[in-house]
């Protein structure tokens, strides 16, 4: 449900705490030559984790709540009148950088890459249609948005969202069920861990 396309902006360097959201994110810095200097690195969870460990990288801050409003609470406090650049997606949420600025940072955003829905995907949504899907993971707000779109530009979303209310549906986090939720689309698993992995068992393991 998602390619990256990325914009070639490279983030700034003087910020105090700098804030990366995705492995995709760091791994196009990385490539670009960008390291995060002297400031603190805060990277949203685990996988992001690694990824900037593998690009050589220290990382400073990982919250428990691997979400932007988790990442909030865990610089909130410590980064009063610091800048903060924060590297991410076109479809970052506002939750995070509306909260930095709330706990007093000055905040600079350079989006690494825009996440499109590539042409032609959603063949899952006529399985849904058929009757014939068994489980969907959704991995962030915006899958759950391009696959009705997907199902709507071929004349079968109804069809589509029956098929998915007989499936287990598992989302990645609490913002991405919430997303689900406001679409009218009734999420089965929500995993502890907010990772790929931890959302495939948890789903596999209730269908």
């Amino acid at each position: 449900m998602l390619a990256v396309d990325p914009t070639g902006a490279i983030p700034r360097g003087d910020g105090a705490v700098v804030v990366v959201t995705s492995k995709t994110g760091v791994e196009l810095a990385a490539d670009s030559g960008w390291t995060p200097g002297g400031g603190r690195l805060a990277a949203i969870g685990p996988a992001t984790a690694d990824a900037c460990r593998e690009a050589g990288w220290t990382v400073d801050v990982v919250p428990e709540e691997y979400t932007s409003a988790g990442l909030v609470a865990a610089l909130d406090g410590d980064i009063d009148g610091a800048r903060v650049e924060v590297a991410r997606s076109d479809h970052g949420s506002a939750v995070l950088t509306d909260g930095l600025a709330e706990a007093g940072a000055y905040v600079h955003e350079t989006v690494l890459y825009a996440l499109t829905r590539p042409a032609g995907a959603g063949d899952s949504t006529e399985i849904a249609a058929a009757g014939d899907l068994d489980a969907a993971l959704f991995t962030s707000s915006l899958t759950v948005e391009h696959w009705l779109a997907a199902a709507r530009e071929r004349g079968i979303e109804s069809a589509a969202r029956e098929g998915l209310a007989d499936a287990t549906v598992g989302a990645i986090g609490p913002p991405t069920a919430e997303t689900a939720a406001d679409h009218g689309i009734s999420v089965d698993v929500v995993p502890d861990d907010a990772g790929f992995e931890a959302l495939a068992r948890a789903t596999i393991e209730d269908a």
